[in-house]
């Protein structure tokens, strides 16, 4: 069968590359202020602007944000174009409220657009500009602009140098960031506890968790040497406790977190649920839901977000009644549920095959009012083609898209999964089709399970069709697929085709083989009646630093005594000892039937090696 479109031909070949497609899309994303005429902004405004009108605009909509983002574009079309021009002091306020509601990219335009009239910018104006240049990762640019700030005669304050040490951290350039950080002091800028948590958080997402924890401890002393001002609040807390959580220092995160209790500094909702989740993560049930408990008794009110983390591990736990009983509890005290909480139900039901429970649930979502994602969808499909119901997996996946619900490569994986699974090759073909249609790219994962599913139900040559044409167009292919398509073809027949296949790939660095691709080979050269071939890529899988295991040990020895070598056998088996490695009982018991038909049986039996005793449960 020749190959269609992109798996045949390659869908990559008719599209432009992901990176051209990103980088058309930011290009056209960004470019909001030229493609909305005057007319469609001032109809947000039920009335002509005038100056009365602006004045209450921002002083009312800018600072509470109750404003559209047209509703800020015309007002500063109305400014720019007033006669006399509105006051810098203006502009600065609507720019302002832009990047709260994080319209970064508008304000860099609209700052564009007014620096061009010859308008004076003060300080404020440019510290606004900075902080939006470096909260969408151009902090050169933001520097740039910092040096403006310097040469006009203005001095530098500490939410400037915190918007740039913000900057460089999110680049992870943790390094510049603590220099900075530093030449705060130089200049005579103390920096505020404000300051100091970005730097921690920077520290502690760069992997730099000594270095925070040093940091920390300078703040608690107040050390004034290093140019560190101020005491740690509960931000900075949470942050480090966080930081150490996620390093799985678990231990000190706990103990900072009686340290700030210690200082009167009292943990808040994230504090709580930041500890929680990695004890749960930890396997740490008892000391989680007792955290939770104390949370509860220090009046502190979970969030949703504290919810989930405990009804996501009681549903890991298949402990649905309880998370349940959970639910009802967090909407009695006025916490309303979210989607999430809703999808993590989805998944428990799942995972305990309650799937009439988990069909309710993701219908009864809809009519409550939340509207359902493909996240929803894909728990349910992955339910239908895990337990071989492709056809009601479908069904659900025809449903999402006649709501008008974009599938992802996940959808398509999991149904491709589910086709193969039920032996569905024509229907796996056409569905590949409907994805390029529906603009999915398929991803590495994509071609492993195509290429699996074609081996396992007999169709191996048109799966080297499909790896011929993946690497004619240079994508990557992965050691899964590989090893797929070679277990495919020694089941086929084609041990000449595997075999080729292996000393073509084995060349390239990114597809080594593993012990799976060497117990594949072995056990296809076994079954084909090649023992010495066998035996010699053992020993070659030994020289390329490739362990065998009890798999590759017992498919070989159960070989030779077929074959009744009964030394290599020994060999093997005292290789396996000096490992530590045990056959199977059912290896053990063809060795001992087939030394037992030897009339030298005894000599034999003494020379068997001492294998490890496994320690009973």
């Amino acid at each position: 069968m020749a190959l269609k479109s992109s798996f045949r031909s390659s869908s990559f070949s008719r599209n432009p590359s992901m990176k051209d497609n990103i980088s058309s899309f930011l290009i056209h994303s960004h470019n909001f202020t030229t493609s909305t005429s005057k007319k469609e902004l001032s109809c947000s405004f039920k009335n002509s602007l005038d100056q009365a009108s602006l004045a209450k605009f921002l002083k009312e909509n800018c600072r509470s944000g109750k404003f559209t983002l047209n509703e800020a574009l015309y007002c500063f079309d109305y400014m720019i174009d007033s006669q006399p021009i509105s006051p810098i002091s203006s502009f600065n306020i609507l720019f302002g409220a832009l990047a709260k509601k994080k319209h970064y990219y508008d304000v860099i335009s609209l700052y564009n657009r007014l620096n061009s009239t010859g308008l004076s910018l003060d300080f404020g104006s440019l510290k606004i500009f900075i902080n939006c240049l470096c909260n969408i990762k151009r902090v050169f640019e933001a520097h740039a602009v910092f040096g403006k700030i310097l040469k006009q005669g203005f001095s530098p304050d500490a939410v400037t140098f915190t918007s740039l040490i913000k900057g460089l951290c999110v680049e992870r350039k943790i390094m510049e960031s603590m220099e900075l950080f530093d030449k705060m002091a130089v200049v005579g800028c103390r920096p505020d506890v404000i300051t100091c948590n970005i730097l921690i958080d920077g520290l502690c997402k760069a992997g730099r968790i000594n270095v925070a924890l040093k940091f920390h401890e300078e703040m608690t002393k107040g050390n004034e040497e290093s140019g560190v001002f101020c005491k740690p609040d509960v931000v900075t807390y949470t942050t480090i406790i966080d930081g150490l959580c996620k390093a799985g220092l678990v231990k000190k995160a706990r103990e900072l977190y009686l340290e700030m209790k210690g200082l009167g500094i009292s943990p808040n909702e994230v504090t709580y649920t930041t500890l929680i989740h990695c004890l749960f993560s930890l396997g740490d049930w008892e000391n989680g839901k007792s955290l939770f408990i104390a949370m509860m008794d220090q009046g502190v009110q979970p969030s949703v977000v504290t919810f989930n983390v405990i009804i996501d591990q009681l549903c890991k736990k298949g402990q649905l009644d309880e998370a349940n009983k959970l639910l009802e509890m967090m909407i009695q005290i006025g916490v309303d549920p979210n989607v999430y909480t809703y999808k993590i139900l989805i998944n428990g039901y799942c995972l305990v095959g309650r799937i009439g429970d988990a069909r309710e649930l993701f219908d009864s979502i809809a009519r409550k009012g939340y509207g359902l994602d493909v996240v929803c969808y894909n728990t349910l499909i992955n339910w239908y083609c895990k337990n071989k119901m492709a056809n009601k997996a479908l069904i659900l996946y025809r449903e999402m898209i006649s709501k008008g619900i974009r599938s992802n490569v996940i959808t398509y994986n999991t149904l491709l999964g589910g086709l193969f699974l039920r032996a569905e090759v024509k229907h796996a073909w056409k569905l590949v089709d409907e994805m390029q249609l529906n603009g999915v790219l398929p991803n590495p994962r994509t071609y492993s399970i195509f290429i699996d599913g074609l081996c396992k139900n007999g169709c191996a040559l048109e799966a080297v069709e499909m790896v011929n044409t993946i690497v004619t167009n240079k994508f990557a292919l992965s050691l899964e697929s590989m090893n797929s398509l070679i277990d495919g073809l020694f089941k086929a027949g084609r041990f000449e085709t595997a075999w080729e296949l292996f000393q073509k790939f084995s060349q390239h660095e990114n597809l080594m083989p593993d012990i799976v691709t060497y117990n594949i080979l072995i056990n296809g050269l076994c079954k084909n009646g090649e023992l010495e071939k066998a035996n010699e890529l053992f020993l070659y899988m030994e020289e390329k630093g490739c362990a065998p295991d009890t798999l590759t040990f017992n498919t070989l020895m159960s070989s030779f005594l077929k074959s009744n070598e009964i030394p290599k056998v020994f060999e093997l088996l005292h290789k396996m000892a000096d490992r530590n490695l045990k056959p199977t009982e059912c290896t053990m018991s063809l060795v001992m039937r087939s030394l037992l038909k030897d009339k030298k049986y005894h000599k034999y039996l003494n020379r068997l090696p001492q294998f490890p005793v496994e320690k009973p449960l």
